[in-house]
């Protein structure tokens, strides 16, 4: 799989220099600077330690399964901004060699928050996960969908569940559901909208179009 992140700390530099540390305990393959630069920091086919404690349509040892892109923003704590456009630029070049070479699927493209739903925020709201899926880099989000199935709270999990998210916290899980695919409202709360959201997310997958 891929995971988007955002680094999370006041400069890029702040950051490559965390990346780079052994005492840190923490790298990416990449990172992608807000003018587009692009450093490569570990080698694709080696693990890097991103992801933390994670969990993602069955898979519990993310980093053993995944590369890892820290994109720099100084995030939520330290004033959260739009990603510029050099920055997305190469992100979605990057994004897209990255799927070529170890035939990923759009399904598995996810966000930090996706796959840590209890602890992560990133790569959060104001991320262009719309562009990506124009160039059929990552899923789409559903475009006004109509048909709520109406299902209780904890049939809404199960198929939260079902689709890749890890359930045990309730409400991070539907929050960072919230936050890929209903960016507008991150409430916590389970309406109908969620609801049918998600539906079309299954019935897409179930159709072959969410690989």
């Amino acid at each position: 799989m891929l995971v988007m992140h955002y680094t999370g700390m006041k400069t890029g530099a702040e950051a490559i220099e965390r990346l780079t540390s052994e005492e840190s305990g923490v790298s990416s393959h990449y990172v992608v600077n807000e003018d587009g630069v692009v450093l490569r920091l570990v080698d694709e086919g080696k693990r890097a330690w991103h992801a933390g404690a994670s969990y993602w349509r069955g898979i519990t040892d993310v980093n053993s399964a995944s590369i890892g892109i820290e994109i720099v923003n100084p995030g939520h704590e330290f004033g959260y901004r739009p990603f510029p456009d050099d920055q997305i630029a190469a992100l979605i070049r990057l994004s897209s060699e990255i799927l070529k070479r170890h035939d990923i699927p759009r399904a598995n493209v996810v966000g930090h928050s996706d796959v840590a739903p209890a602890r992560k925020q990133d790569p959060g709201e104001l991320f262009p996960w719309d562009k990506l899926a124009r160039l059929q880099l990552a899923l789409a989000r559903p475009r006004n969908p109509t048909t709520d199935p109406e299902w209780s709270d904890g049939a809404f999990l199960l198929a939260l569940e079902r689709f890749g998210y890890d359930i045990e916290d309730k409400l991070a899980a539907t929050v960072a559901f919230q936050r890929r695919w209903r960016p507008t409202l991150i409430d916590g709360t389970i309406d109908g909208e969620c609801r049918a959201i998600l539906l079309q997310l299954l019935l897409d997958r179930e159709a072959g179009g969410a690989r």
